[in-house]
């Protein structure tokens, strides 16, 4: 009889500290297939079963690499049915990244955000955001700006800044035609799908222009919330500097 060909995970573990439990080096082996695109979001990933004979381990290694990869929210368990690709365009996710809220509701209870679109364009990445996003300094990025209404009131002012490379085609008219979440149409049409985020926040009053598209007058206090989002692996993907009217809405987040 034939021998069996080397596994990936013995592979994997050879290249891998000996402390490395053998799970983390499964789950890190899934993460290769999720950033390679072999399972895009939304999909299902093959079973436990298959994947211990893919890697030639016990399934219940498989089992505790997928439970962390759930808890990363990468993942997403259905019952009777399998894991699936975790993706933004779920409705139970699309306002995990949206923490500011209604005086007088729950994230999402006023309905879809109106978009206005102000600009995306190219730029070169000054120093500071080439540091952030892992670039050169003039490196090609691209800076979009918008601002979400609710009811009409114009509530928060982003600013983004992305590596051009991965969102090469992306323009402020295709962001205005796209209707649901921005992160989903970064990995269904780019396939960067963001899984993690930082965040800084602190007070600063309404100038440099951003009190006319908020329509709040010049020194009026807002909300500003610096978020580094990364996709697989801590990769950095997107600088976003948002600053919101806290007038009738505020910042919620759940810890746990």
């Amino acid at each position: 009889m034939a021998a069996l060909p080397p596994s990936p995970a013995d592979d994997f573990a050879g290249a891998t500290p000996a402390f490395s439990p053998l799970y983390q080096q499964i789950k890190g082996l899934i993460l290769q297939s999720l950033q390679s695109g072999e399972w895009r979001p939304s999909e299902a990933i093959p079973s436990e079963m298959d994947l211990a004979a893919r890697y030639r381990v016990s399934q219940g290694t498989v089992r505790k690499a997928i439970d962390e990869l759930a808890a990363d929210n990468l993942v997403v368990r259905r019952q009777g049915k399998g894991t699936f690709v975790a993706t933004h365009a779920a409705q139970h996710v699309q306002f995990r990244f949206l923490k500011l809220v209604p005086d007088s509701g729950t994230p999402g209870s006023e309905g879809p955000a109106q978009r206005d679109i102000i600009d995306c364009k190219r730029a070169r990445a000054s120093a500071e955001i080439a540091r952030i996003l892992a670039l050169r300094t003039g490196d090609a990025v691209l800076h979009a700006r918008r601002v979400l209404s609710f009811a009409g009131i114009p509530t928060i002012l982003e600013d983004l800044w992305l590596p051009a490379a991965p969102f090469k085609g992306l323009t402020a008219e295709r962001l205005a035609d796209y209707h649901g979440p921005m992160y989903a149409l970064f990995e269904t049409e780019f396939n960067v799908r963001m899984v993690r985020a930082d965040e800084k926040i602190r007070a600063e009053p309404a100038s440099d222009g951003r009190e006319l598209l908020l329509k709040v007058a010049h020194g009026t206090p807002l909300l500003s919330v610096e978020r580094i989002a990364y996709t697989y692996n801590d990769v950095p993907m997107e600088l976003r500097r948002g600053y919101y009217r806290t007038d009738t809405h505020h910042y919620h987040n759940t810890l746990s």
